[in-house]
């Protein structure tokens, strides 16, 4: 069957001639490579991210349906059905268990070991990057070799150097620790971050006659900030769940944290599993509050984004 011919240079075709992307019919033919959504859906990855939904939530709900319930009414209902009648019996027990002391403990804990863990991970990892001496990349591998060494191994001679401090139960005793084994992570992060900044930034701070302090301040943390709020993030949640560190080098009440709060209410209250649940809840609430308002920082950090 004859085709038509191909229009000449500079002329164009009539809306009733067929073309290359039209049938003879004048309807628009589908186009190559598009295809119905229902032949793009990825199905078993759907079905996978709804299990691990599952996974994640099923716990979730029976945290709070647990926590809003006594104990005769979650052992009649069961685990999985709603509270019939809801009662702040167990947030009262949880108070009174001494939760309130172990909140500003840890807290104070928390706050403290973050900000020593920046003030000593941003320095350390701007000298990794900047500096071209030996003794500086020395010291960054030895940063490295403590990520390999666990807490665990090395609590005897933690334990004797804090005694002999004369800091055994204090919050120091959990504080150094815990900044300490945080570094190796915190600046192996931030020295990834650091060389992400373009050279030419660095040598117009140095044209404008900017020394280290001032090339810091002005652009290392303004251009990391995604890195140092994940690396901020990371740190506080090592020394919220903190629980080696105070379980050995404390042991007075009033300087308990919140690990060891729900270790001492789980045995007391080990059989009233709403009042245990409250307590998780409530220890749980300001980290989950935390990841929810910062998680954008955290993968961009992590990611060695930067924050940019």
């Amino acid at each position: 069957m004859a085709t038509a011919p191909a229009p000449a240079p500079g002329q164009t075709r009539t809306p009733s001639e067929p073309g290359p992307g039209r049938m003879s019919g004048g309807s628009p033919q589908r186009t190559a490579g598009r295809r119905p959504l229902l032949s793009r859906a990825n199905i078993p990855g759907g079905a996978a991210s709804l299990i691990w939904l599952a996974i994640v939530l099923v716990p979730l709900w029976c945290m709070l349906t647990w926590s809003v319930q006594n104990r005769d009414g979650f052992l009649d209902n069961g685990p999985l059905s709603l509270p019939r009648e809801l009662t702040p019996e167990n947030l009262q027990t949880v108070l009174e268990g001494g939760f309130t002391n172990a909140f500003v403990n840890t807290a104070i804990v928390t706050v403290v070991s973050v900000a020593l863990t920046l003030v000593c991970a941003v320095p350390a990892a701007y000298a990794v990057v900047r500096s071209t001496s030996r003794f500086v990349a020395g010291a960054f591998s030895v940063f490295l070799l403590g990520l390999a060494i666990p807490a665990q191994a090395v609590i005897i001679p933690v334990y004797l150097m804090i005694v002999r401090m004369g800091l055994y139960d204090t919050k120091a005793a959990i504080i150094l620790p815990t900044v300490a084994f945080g570094l190796p992570f915190a600046v192996l992060i931030l020295a990834g971050s650091l060389r992400d900044v373009p050279a030419e930034n660095y040598e117009a701070m140095t044209l404008d006659g900017a020394g280290p302090l001032r090339t810091l301040w002005s652009l290392v943390i303004p251009m990391s900030r995604g890195s140092i709020v994940a690396v901020g993030i990371y740190s506080a949640l090592q020394a919220w769940n903190g629980f080696l560190f105070p379980l050995i080098l404390t042991q007075s009440e009033e300087q308990q944290i919140l690990t060891l709060n729900l270790w001492n209410f789980q045995t007391e209250y080990g059989v009233n599993i709403p009042g245990l649940m409250t307590a998780v809840l409530l220890s749980a609430a300001p980290v989950f509050i935390a990841y929810v308002l910062a998680r954008r920082w955290i993968v961009a950090g992590l990611a060695g984004l930067g924050g940019k």
